[in-house]
């Protein structure tokens, strides 16, 4: 058995703090110093050395050491409570827009408050402004860094944006019955484009209630049409969310439903703009010299006015400031410049992004300027199930299918009751 620890009582007194040498001192005594401070505790040996002081007793060698490692002691002790307070401090300082507070559970158990300001600054939803087209279109083509994360949980979305010439949306409602549907609203947003002064009429549970643009009047084939359709994407590019877009009509439908729209488009490695050159009237006679050597004829291109784009074409043809006068100055209204403009830009610079096709069905017929409309009595089931699977197959991201287009036009306003007939059954929505 080890020997009994010795009690305060029992220790030997030392020599005077004045004649202490670490060569005379008897180190066993340390042992004893130990065991009085477990003994007693921290506070009681201040409370005898407080005693000793105060009777102006000698202070040994024995008190040194008890002194030495109490004010040691105390400065662990005040140097853990500094050390905590910091860090408590840094913890308390940090942004709580940047982090939530997770429980046991590894859940997030309190969420910070939204800041409205800065949700409307990422995705607009007062869509009216006084903005200038040049003041718009160099704001919509500010990017934030290639490398940079978006400081809010972004989900892709798909914008619709429809060129409503005459101010009506007269296929409103499939066009409500297409967006409706549990999580839909998150991944999709409309932009209109109607005349000057004209308020489409919608209920104000309608995707296309509040979601005009400023606009400015338009005629058919001149430049006027290119400068509503970048409009259109400029106002678009506002939602950092956006990252599809569609260009469409008010006589255009969608011939698959929300779903199957959304992951083409979202799914897609290449964007879908209709190119072509053919050495006919009407597009080799619609290219001007003047436009060379920006421009030349073999550079020339086609195409149908109804396209798609990603993200980054979108804001690459709203900063173009190289192409988009040569077409404003020379291409007359003869010229069509709605159907060459982003045709030609896309190819000369995008050409590989590009799937060089359109995913909206028009039918045109041989000789003439317009296409077909589609009344009532032609709206039927067997006509938009030969649109949603192609007699031809096309490409999509480098391989075949036969789902070629998502959208169709021109269907008339009386084609409005039998489409909604067969939207469950044919188009799935």
């Amino acid at each position: 058995m080890s020997p009994p620890r010795p009690s305060c009582m029992q220790l030997q007194p030392c020599l005077p703090f004045s004649n202490f040498n670490s060569s005379s001192y008897n180190y066993g005594q340390t042992y004893a110093l130990v065991a009085f401070v477990h003994d007693k505790g921290m506070k009681g040996a201040l409370d005898d050395l407080k005693v000793m002081l105060t009777r102006n007793e000698p202070i040994t060698g024995l008190a040194k050491v008890v002194a030495v490692l109490v004010i040691f002691a105390l400065g662990v002790v005040a140097g853990l409570w500094v050390s905590a307070g910091v860090r408590r401090s840094q913890q308390e300082s940090v942004d709580p827009r940047s982090t939530g507070f997770h429980g046991g559970g590894g859940g997030i158990c309190c969420r910070p408050e939204p800041n409205p300001d800065f949700e409307e600054f990422v995705a607009p939803t007062r869509l009216m402004h006084d903005m200038t087209d040049r003041e718009l279109f160099w704001r919509a083509t500010l990017v934030p860094a290639a490398a940079a994360r978006y400081p809010f949980e972004r989900v892709p979305k798909v914008a619709f944006m429809f060129l409503a010439g005459r101010g009506v949306l007269p296929l409103a409602p499939l066009w409500e019955r297409f967006f409706r549907g549990a999580g839909h609203e998150e991944r999709f947003s409309v932009y209109v484009h109607a005349p000057p002064g004209v308020a489409i009429n919608v209920s104000e549970d309608s995707p296309f209630y509040g979601r005009q643009i400023p606009s400015q009047k338009t005629s058919w084939g001149s430049v006027t049409l290119v400068d509503a359709e970048r409009r259109l994407l400029a106002n678009a590019l506002l939602d950092f969310s956006n990252e599809r877009f569609v260009l469409l009509s008010e006589s255009c439908i969608p011939v698959h439903n929300f779903t199957t729209v959304y992951d083409y488009l979202v799914g897609s490695r290449h964007s879908f703009v209709e190119a072509y050159y053919r050495d006919d009237r009407g597009c080799r006679s619609r290219y001007s010299r003047r436009m060379a050597p920006d421009i030349t004829l073999r550079e020339w291109r086609k195409g149908s006015q109804w396209l798609e784009l990603s993200r980054d074409l979108a804001a690459s043809v709203l900063a173009d400031t190289r192409y988009y006068p040569l077409f404003r100055r020379h291409c007359t209204p003869s010229c069509y410049p709605d159907e060459h403009y982003v045709q030609t830009y896309v190819s000369l610079r995008h050409g590989a992004r590009n799937s060089n096709r359109t995913v909206t069905r028009v039918e045109w017929p041989a000789g003439t300027s317009h296409p077909v409309t589609y009344g009532a009595g032609d709206a039927t089931p067997e006509l938009v199930r030969s649109i949603r699977a192609s007699a031809e197959p096309c490409a999509y991201n480098s391989r075949p299918t036969s789902t070629c287009y998502l959208f169709a036009r021109k269907f008339s306003p009386d084609a409005l009751a039998p489409l909604l007939n067969m939207s469950s059954a044919v188009m799935h929505y």
